[in-house]
């Protein structure tokens, strides 16, 4: 059984990458796809319009209020700094995991090894997020508040290989029903300068109500100037990156062109990605030199996955 904690090796940092470059792989498991090509979340947005409630949205959701870099290197209570990943291959042992929203989970098993690597670390109190990706099969598994003796509060299984999405409804290991991992920022994409997808991000106030890609909301809320969940927003056009640190442009770019969706409640405009020793949190904190008001709300009618 192999077992790869993705908290990284710290990388060179290459030069920016052509328009053309192919999606970085994820070390550990270099021949699966994150998702299809044709996934929702590795299509670009930067050509689609804006639609007409964008101020509306971006107000309700905090158009004063800076980004942030929820990922970097380092520890924070005791856990890392962002969402790690762990890689394994069809050696390991599943195990069966009893769930709290038993209905809307798929039932597994599950290959959790007894390194899994958890979001905010073994004695987190916080979401315990646990990503695995068995590097044969190409599928992956995640679960929301993982515990020992693996108890979950929910869980879900993709093929990395499909465009499938959960049932109408249902939630996943994310509030929107949606699989974390696609929109994760990667320390390896930015050294090599790129990411080929959309990022994912929360807010602290959704709406009772979900677009595609996503599947279930969070909230009791029904204001039509809430974000759903599922929302897809992009920065402006002619934001200046030039004048960002190496690390913050290229997330900055990716959110040109790629844009962001609305996964799960949380603090406002908080960007989610992996842990790894390369980052540098000084270069990351640049990132709140960006407003909620840099952001508009794209037009995805239409816009599927096929």
């Amino acid at each position: 059984m192999r077992l790869v904690v993705l908290l990284g090796a710290a990388l060179v940092i290459a030069a920016p990458a052509p328009a053309t470059a192919a999606p970085v792989p994820l070390p550990g498991a270099p021949t699966c796809p994150l998702f299809p090509a044709t996934n929702v979340w590795n299509k670009p947005v930067g050509q689609l319009p804006r639609k007409s409630n964008s101020r509306t949205i971006v107000r309700s959701i905090g158009a004063n209020l800076p980004v942030h870099a929820d990922f970097g290197s380092g520890l924070w209570d005791g856990g890392p700094i962002g969402i790690p990943i762990t890689i394994v291959d069809s050696s390991q042992a599943k195990s069966p995991v009893s769930f709290e929203y038993d209905d809307e989970s798929d039932a597994g098993p599950y290959p959790i090894p007894n390194g899994v690597a958890i979001e905010g670390g073994a004695g987190s109190d916080g979401d315990r997020h646990a990503i695995i990706v068995d590097s044969d099969t190409c599928e992956l598994y995640e679960l929301f508040s993982l515990y020992p003796s693996w108890t979950a509060g929910s869980g879900a299984i993709w093929s990395l290989t499909s465009n499938a999405l959960r049932p109408a409804g249902w939630t996943s290991a994310d509030a929107a029903g949606l699989p974390i991992l696609p929109g994760l920022v990667r320390y390896e994409e930015v050294a090599a300068g790129h990411i080929d997808h959309a990022i994912r991000f929360t807010v602290s106030r959704s709406r009772r109500d979900y677009v595609y890609p996503a599947r279930h909301y969070a909230s009791s809320r029904t204001s039509k100037a809430l974000p759903p969940m599922g929302l897809r927003l992009r920065l402006r056009a002619n934001f200046p990156v030039k004048k960002f640190p190496y690390q913050a442009r290229v997330v900055l770019k990716a959110l040109k062109r790629y844009g962001m969706i609305v996964a799960d409640n949380g603090t406002s405009w908080y960007l989610t990605g992996a842990p790894d020793p390369g980052w540098d949190n000084d270069q990351l904190h640049t990132l709140g030199e960006v407003k909620g008001s840099d952001f508009r709300v794209v037009d995805t009618r239409g816009f599927k996955s096929g």
